[in-house]
């Protein structure tokens, strides 16, 4: 039931977020009378996406600045990534080590059969082979779930949010027909719903990804011992804002930067004792020891 509530609350934020789109459009529409402006940006929205999500392992391990790494530089770490994908009878991804010490882990690739794997230097400093396994397991069922493209999709939705709700601002300003005030509300208010939106997409999908992780390696039990240890971590040695670490971290296992008050409100990664308290009810569902 957790996976079809997530799969659900999904599919409803994105019609949310895509009657954001539209109610924008309509408003572009009342104070500009040319519709074309909405195929317009319909038609920017739908390039980029494609090119953000075809291109979404490339420009994730660029931004980290990953090493890909081969059998015989990394054994331990290939050995779990073959055994979990052989297990899902899905292609083996490369494999990749960013050079940071804040402990971390993402997974991205358009498909399985061009999915691609990174651990930070300082995650596989600090969890056990358990702990490794497990978060391995929830970063591949981040691709065989297709999130890349959830992700990509909600990217670009909510820059079209951002665009269109200027463009109706100024549309509705110059405009005698048009109600400048709605298009100042549209301006602020929107672009701050397609981010919550888009939060919320994350949030969901990371939930999925514990949840059938959890179940490709039997072990709810490792992935939590392996968050809380990720989040002592983080907080020891957090990740520096970089715009391109920023941009990457929405695909990583945990926030990397320093959290707390309200920012961790806004943040695309969900509560971690909330997790945590999600995969012990998962254990106890399986039948598992939870320690």
């Amino acid at each position: 039931m957790g996976r079809i509530g997530n799969t659900f609350k999904t599919f409803f934020l994105f019609v949310v977020l895509w009657a954001v789109v539209l109610g924008l459009g309509y408003l572009v529409a009342s104070g500009t009378g040319n519709l074309w402006w909405i195929a317009i940006f319909c038609g920017v929205g739908l390039v980029t996406t494609f090119w953000t999500y075809w291109n979404s392992a490339t420009i994730a391990l660029r931004q980290m600045r990953a090493i890909q790494v081969s059998q015989e530089q990394a054994p331990g770490l290939y050995a779990i990534v073959e055994e979990l994908s052989e297990r899902m009878q899905m292609p083996m991804p490369t494999i990749w080590i960013a050079p940071t010490a804040t402990p971390n882990a993402f997974a991205t690739g358009r498909n399985p059969s061009n999915a691609a794997v990174c651990c930070t230097e300082g995650i596989l400093r600090l969890l056990s082979e358990r702990e490794l396994r497990a978060v391995l397991g929830h970063e591949l069922m981040h691709v065989y779930n297709r999130d890349i493209l959830s992700a990509s999709v909600a990217a670009a939705l909510g820059g079209m949010v951002s665009s269109l709700a200027q463009l109706a601002y100024l549309s509705g300003a110059r405009n005698r027909n048009g109600n400048a005030l709605v298009g100042l509300v549209a301006m602020i208010a929107a672009p701050i719903a397609a981010a919550l939106i888009q939060m919320g997409i994350s949030r969901s999908r990371e939930y999925s990804a514990d949840a059938d992780g959890a179940l490709l390696t039997g072990d709810p039990a490792g992935l939590a011992s392996a968050l809380r240890r990720i989040e002592s971590g983080v907080a020891a040695a957090p990740m520096q804002a970089t715009p391109e670490n920023e941009n990457a971290s929405a695909l990583m296992i945990a926030n990397p930067f320093r959290g707390g008050g309200m920012t961790s409100l806004f943040s695309t990664h969900p509560p971690m004792d909330d997790r945590i308290a999600r995969l012990e009810q998962q254990a106890a569902d399986m039948g598992l020891p939870f320690p």
